[in-house]
């Protein structure tokens, strides 16, 4: 074999498997027909909380009751969209360099080109000096995803864009509507409503944020939405977006199909999710065959499944394999799948991977929702419980002048087992890291509610919210 491993692709995921199967003594190439890092980097977390730093300072600064309850008081607070936007290439542009400087330093051979599979442990490569085939002993595909676009809509680029677009903050269009309410549809309308932008947020489900537990997309409406200038319609499908000047959007009844409405704004962002980059990629070289979505089955050793059998040789990992379209994701699972081709047997667990919006302010979770939550208690047979803590009564909150927000956490009534924590708050990125390793090592409530936290800091909330749930098991008021 002229390797011993191949990845294609270099987003986290692959740039994070190839790291470690070199430190694992493999020789390995990696493939990529874009920029080294992917989505994330190129076009998704990375410009993304860039913008949102930005943006939220100027949310900060131009709070001026806020800063008065401080003791603070500031001039006028102007802005450069361009020193905005350029922040966030700058941003993108070292982190791609480190990336591809760590693979190269390490010993990972990279190779511009368009890799697809033709035989079992044969890649062929398409680059731009020509066609290239080699052999591997173990093959992992991380060709990431796209944005996903719903039919009868049009895409331009300018007036209408998917989050890729975006990115660049070519413009601010006065009025901005926003299709989708999940994570990439709050955070952009965080960052265009403290921009000075004028948002209508579009969710064809019945409720907004439809994906987040009830207690949380309760609060986040009453936080992120409702003080802002985001106006909200839900239920209704954007049936048609035709670009232009003005953006001609068509709302109709999910049910019906009916038109029930016409908008006519400044510029449209499509935030209804991503769809697998899976085509090309000679599966049916191997007898793989995608799902209709495009995801690519694979075990929880990441093993490419044919009839849920595993494919010998030939692991996926990232955004294609539909399981937590996230990066930190991807790169456990890429960790995982050459642990597996070392002959180390290892599982990922998703349920204690933690996911994070980074609006003002943030918001996180892991594991399951409450509804999700007490379903699998119905059916496997135990009680579930939740407490919920507020940051109104944490001392650094307070201090902060940063009191919105809800830490909540479900449980196992029996067994003091986490089944999920959910965050809204100042630093709820960073606290929801706790609980997720919690998760991971088995921690019970009981345990946790007699660690030690530091006083006065945020992560009380979590503190308060252990000591809540042990006292309910023991039966104490």
């Amino acid at each position: 074999m002229d390797y011993d491993l191949v990845i294609l692709g270099a987003g986290v995921g692959g740039h994070g498997a190839a790291l470690h199967a070199v430190s694992c003594g493999l020789k390995t190439l990696i493939v990529e027909a874009g920029a080294v890092g992917g989505t994330c980097v190129n076009r998704g977390c990375i410009p993304s909380k860039a913008l949102l730093a930005a943006a939220g300072r100027v949310r900060e600064l131009r709070n001026t009751h806020h800063l008065k309850a401080l003791g603070l008081q500031v001039g006028s607070v102007e802005f450069d969209r361009q020193g905005i936007a350029d922040h966030a290439s700058n941003l993108v542009a070292k982190i791609r360099a480190d990336m591809t400087n760590s693979l190269r330093r390490l010993g990972v051979e990279v190779l511009q080109g368009w890799g697809k599979v033709v035989a079992p442990h044969t890649v062929s490569i398409a680059t731009a000096t020509g066609e290239k085939t080699v052999t591997a002993e173990d093959v992992i595909l991380a060709p990431g995803s796209v944005p996903f676009v719903p039919p009868g809509i049009t895409l331009d680029g300018k007036t209408v864009f998917t989050s890729d677009d975006a990115l660049t903050l070519e413009w601010l269009p006065p009025w901005v509507a926003i299709i989708g309410s999940g994570y990439i549809g709050l955070e952009f309308a965080d960052i265009y409503s403290a921009l000075g932008c004028e948002i209508t947020m579009i969710e064809a489900l019945d409720q907004l944020m439809p994906t987040f537990d009830p207690d949380i997309a309760k609060i986040a409406q009453r936080v992120l939405i409702a003080p802002r200038d985001i106006e909200t319609r839900s239920g209704v499908l954007a049936q048609k977006v035709i670009p232009g000047s003005p953006v001609v959007i068509e709302l109709a009844d999910t049910k019906t199909k009916e038109v029930v409405e016409v908008l006519e704004v400044d510029a449209c962002l499509v935030a209804t999710g991503r769809v697998p980059a899976t085509q090309n990629l000679g599966l049916e070289s191997v007898g793989v065959i995608p799902d209709r979505r495009g995801f690519i089955a694979v075990d929880d050793r990441m093993a490419v499944l044919i009839e849920d059998q595993p494919v010998p040789h030939l692991w996926a990992i990232g955004d294609a394999t539909g399981k937590m379209m996230l990066a930190h994701a991807a790169s456990a699972q890429g960790m995982t799948a050459v642990e597996n081709i070392c002959g180390r047997p290892r599982q990922i667990d998703y349920r204690s991977i933690p996911a994070a919006a980074f609006t003002h302010p943030e918001i996180s979770f892991v594991g399951l929702t409450e509804p999700a939550a007490q379903a699998l208690g119905a059916t496997a047979g135990f009680e579930v419980a939740a407490v919920r803590t507020y940051f109104k009564g944490n001392s650094k909150a307070i201090a902060e002048g940063e009191t919105e927000g809800l830490a909540k956490v479900i449980y196992r009534q029996d067994t003091g087992e986490i089944l999920g924590a959910h965050i809204l708050g100042l630093h709820a990125s960073d606290l929801i890291q706790e609980v997720a390793n919690a998760i991971a090592q088995g921690c019970p409530v009981q345990d946790l509610a007699y660690l030690v936290h530091t006083h006065p800091t945020l992560s009380e909330v979590l503190d308060e919210a252990y000591k809540r749930a042990e006292a309910a098991i023991s039966h104490r008021p």
